[in-house]
């Protein structure tokens, strides 16, 4: 059974790549801001990013950390790793920027929470599910405790 816990509205910069290997084309999306809204709030941290591989198939391996800065001033790092796979033509106007209806693809995220503070153990002791949508300048993820 799934939770509902939060949404998290992650801002980024334009992606860089270093260009295309065997395995697909590796990039590195800067995360620049965003916020985190229900049974944590706050905001998220700039300086993290979201590690890519797009893989010939079309599909994108990702593997983003940053931090969140919670409304009591708790600190809380973010691991999230998934993918993101849709038909070819969905992908390129993704790739292309454009906003696409987050029914059109499937974007899922595993994500595990690591924080010192001792009433958000709890998170750090759960597995969660970030169901993804893509947007031009930033994603948004609702996340799911995994009872």
């Amino acid at each position: 059974m799934l939770t509902p816990l939060f949404e998290l509205e992650v801002e980024v910069a334009a992606p860089q790549s270093a260009g295309k290997a065997d395995t697909g084309e590796r990039r590195c999306v800067p995360i620049t801001g965003g916020r985190v809204k229900g049974r944590l709030n706050g905001r998220v941290l700039s300086g993290g990013a979201d590690w890519q591989v797009l893989r010939p198939d079309g599909m994108a391996d990702l593997d983003a950390r940053y931090m969140l800065a919670l409304d009591d001033g708790t600190q809380v790092e973010v691991w999230s790793r998934g993918l993101r796979i849709g038909p070819a033509e969905v992908m390129a106007r993704l790739a292309r920027g454009e906003t696409v209806d987050p029914s059109a693809y499937y974007m899922r995220t595993a994500m595990r929470f690591e924080t010192g503070a001792p009433d958000l153990q709890w998170l750090v002791h759960t597995l969660c599910i970030g169901i993804g949508e893509r947007r031009p300048d930033k994603v948004l993820l609702k996340v799911y405790g995994v009872d």
